[in-house]
C-alpha cells in the first residue's frame, strides 16, 4: 500500500464546489488540509463552509462530535501558495482552462518538495498537456472526482503520457484509503465516463432534432424502459446545459471532430438562450415555482389481443416476452417456418411486431410492420416505445399497444426512426466501451465500474455487450450506418472483431 499517510498534509487549490468537496474527503480521512484560492477571502469562506457541513454530519450522527472537532482543527486556509510547501499531495480544482492549470503547477513545482504528488481534477483537459511545461511531469496525475465529491464513490485516476507508475499507484491507493472506488485510465479525451457517456446525451438530442419524440417522452422511454436513473434531458438540466455542452464540445474537438462525438445544435441554441437548466430556472423543462413538468406521450388504453403468433426466436432480452405474454393470459401459437431472418410476433390482424434491428419499420419488405424498442429488462420495464410502418393500419397499432399494455407497460408511440430510442443509445454506449477497452483506455471491469458508479447506469456497458451479444449490437449499428450518412453510426473495428470472435447471431 503506497497511500499517502494521514500524518501528511493535503493541499487543495481552488475552493469552488469541487475543491471544497475534495478537501472534505481528505479531511474526514484524517489529513491536515490546507485550502488556497487566488481570490482573496475565498479560502477562508470555503473553510467555514466545510466546517458547517461537518457540523451537519455530526448532527446527523454520521461522524462523532470529537471527530468533527478534530477535523475542524486540521483544516486551515492559506494566504499564499508558499504556505503549501509541506504538502505531500496538492489537488488542483480551478477553472477548466489549460493555461491557468499549467501556470499553477509550474509555480507549485518551485514551492513543494520533489516527492510531492501533483494532481489535477480536470474532467476534460489532457493530463499530459497540463504537465507538459513542468521540469518533472512524472509526478502529475489526474484525480477526477465526481460531484458531489463527499458522496459519489468514483475517482478516475488518469496517467498522462509522462506520469510515473509510482505516482499513479500512489494516487490510486490514496483514493482507496479515502474510501473511494478508484479506476485506472489512460489520458484520453473524456477519460472513461465522459467519453463513454456521450451517446446517452447525444442520441436523445439527435432523436429530438429528428422530431421523433419530445424531451419528456424520450426521458420516460429511457428511464422507465431500461432502468436509467434519470432521462438525458432532465439529467443535463441538472448538470447544467452549458457544462454538458462544453464537455461534449471539448471531447469532440479532442477527437478531431469525429462525427461520433458531434455536439447538438439544439443544445447549443439552448445554451445561447441562457436556458442552462435548474440553475437558471429553465432548460428543457421549466423549474419555476408551480410549473408543471410536461407528461410523456402515452397511448390510451387499448384492448389486448386474445392470441399472437411467435415466429422464430426473439433476440436478446426480448426472448422473455413470450413468457410474459403467456403470464398475461394471452395465447401464443408457435410457428417455426424456415426462411425467417428475425424472430417476430404476428398480431391477430396479420401485422408483424419485431424488436428494432437498426432499420426503420418503413424499410420492411412485408409492409405491415411495427417495431418495438429494446429494454435491458422487459419484465421490470414499465414503458415501451413503438414505431410503425406507414402502411400499418390503425387496428394493427391498436393490437400492438394493447398487447404491451396487457403486460403492464405504458406505451409511447413515436415516429419511425432507425434504432428507435433505447436500442440505438445502448448500442452506441456499448460500441464506445468496447472500443475504449480495445484501445487500453481502461480495463473492461474498470469501465463497467466507472459507468455504474459515475453516472448510475443500470449496468456496465461491457456487461451489456455480453448480454446482448456483440454481433447483435454490430448488426444494429451497421444497419443504422447504412441509413445515416456521415459515419456517426459506423461500428468500431473492435466491436466487429468481438462480434466475429463470438461466432453467433442472436
Amino acid at each position: 500500500m503506497t497511500a499517502i499517510g494521514t500524518g501528511s498534509t493535503v493541499a487543495v487549490v481552488g475552493t469552488g464546489t469541487m475543491g471544497q468537496g475534495i478537501a472534505q474527503v481528505a479531511l474526514v480521512a484524517g489529513h491536515r488540509v490546507r485550502l488556497y484560492d487566488a481570490a482573496p477571502e475565498r479560502a477562508r469562506q470555503a473553510a467555514e463552509a466545510i466546517g458547517r457541513r461537518l457540523d451537519r454530519l455530526a448532527e446527523k450522527g454520521r461522524i462523532a462530535p470529537q471527530e468533527r472537532d478534530a477535523a475542524r482543527a486540521r483544516l486551515s486556509p492559506a494566504a499564499s501558495l508558499a504556505e503549501l510547501a509541506d504538502a505531500a499531495l496538492v489537488v488542483e480544482a480551478i477553472l477548466e482552462q489549460l493555461p491557468a492549470k499549467q501556470k499553477l503547477f509550474t509555480a507549485l513545482e518551485d514551492i513543494v518538495a520533489a516527492d510531492c504528488l501533483l494532481a489535477t481534477n480536470t474532467s476534460s483537459l489532457s493530463v499530459t498537456a497540463v504537465a507538459g511545461p513542468l521540469r518533472h511531469p512524472g509526478r502529475v496525475v489526474g484525480l477526477h472526482f465526481f460531484n458531489p465529491a463527499p458522496l459519489l464513490p468514483l475517482v478516475e485516476v488518469i496517467s498522462g503520457f509522462a506520469t510515473d507508475e509510482t505516482a499513479a499507484t500512489t494516487a490510486y491507493d490514496t483514493a482507496a484509503a479515502w474510501g473511494k472506488t478508484p479506476v485506472r485510465c489512460a489520458d484520453t479525451p473524456g477519460f472513461i465516463v465522459n467519453r463513454i457517456a456521450r451517446p446517452f446525451y447525444a442520441e436523445a438530442l439527435r432523436v429530438y432534432e429528428e422530431r421523433v419524440a419530445d424531451p419528456a417522452t424520450i426521458d420516460a422511454v429511457l428511464r422507465d424502459g431500461s432502468g436509467f436513473r434519470m432521462g438525458p434531458f432532465e439529467l443535463t438540466d441538472l448538470i447544467g446545459q452549458d457544462v454538458n455542452e462544453a464537455v461534449t464540445h471539448s471531447v469532440w474537438t479532442s477527437f478531431f471532430q469525429d462525427p461520433k462525438f458531434a455536439p447538438s445544435l439544439a443544445q447549443r441554441r439552448l445554451v445561447e438562450a441562457g436556458l442552462h437548466g435548474r440553475k437558471s430556472g429553465r432548460g428543457w423543462f421549466d423549474y419555476a415555482e408551480g410549473a408543471q413538468r410536461p407528461a410523456p406521450h402515452t397511448a390510451a388504453p387499448c384492448p389486448a389481443p386474445e392470441a399472437v403468433g411467435l415466429h422464430g426466436q426473439l433476440a436478446g432480452p426480448a426472448a422473455v416476452l413470450p413468457e410474459l405474454i403467456e403470464e398475461a393470459g394471452i395465447k401464443i401459437t408457435q410457428n417455426r417456418a424456415a426462411g425467417e431472418s428475425e424472430g417476430f410476433l404476428r398480431l391477430p390482424g396479420g401485422a408483424r411486431l419485431a424488436l428494432t434491428d437498426g432499420r426503420p419499420a418503413m424499410s420492411a419488405a412485408h409492409g405491415r410492420c411495427i417495431r418495438f424498442d429494446l429494454s435491458l429488462d422487459y419484465r421490470a420495464a414499465t414503458r415501451i416505445a413503438l414505431a410503425a410502418h406507414q402502411g400499418t393500419a390503425e387496428t394493427d397499432l391498436t393490437e400492438a399497444v394493447g398487447l404491451f399494455q396487457a403486460l403492464g407497460k405504458e406505451v409511447s408511440v413515436i415516429e419511425d426512426v432507425p434504432g428507435m430510442i433505447v436500442a440505438r443509445t445502448i448500442a452506441m454506449i456499448v460500441d464506445f466501451a468496447v472500443d475504449a477497452a480495445a484501445r487500453k483506455v481502461a480495463t473492461p471491469d474498470d469501465i463497467d465500474t466507472a459507468m455504474r458508479l459515475g453516472v448510475n447506469y443500470p449496468g456496465g456497458p461491457m456487461e451489456w455487450a455480453e448480454r446482448l451479444g456483440a454481433r447483435w449490437v454490430w448488426d444494429l449499428l451497421d444497419a443504422m450506418y447504412h441509413h445515416n450518412a456521415g459515419g456517426r453510426y459506423a461500428p468500431s473495428w473492435a466491436l466487429r472483431r468481438r462480434a466475429d470472435l463470438a461466432g453467433q447471431v442472436l
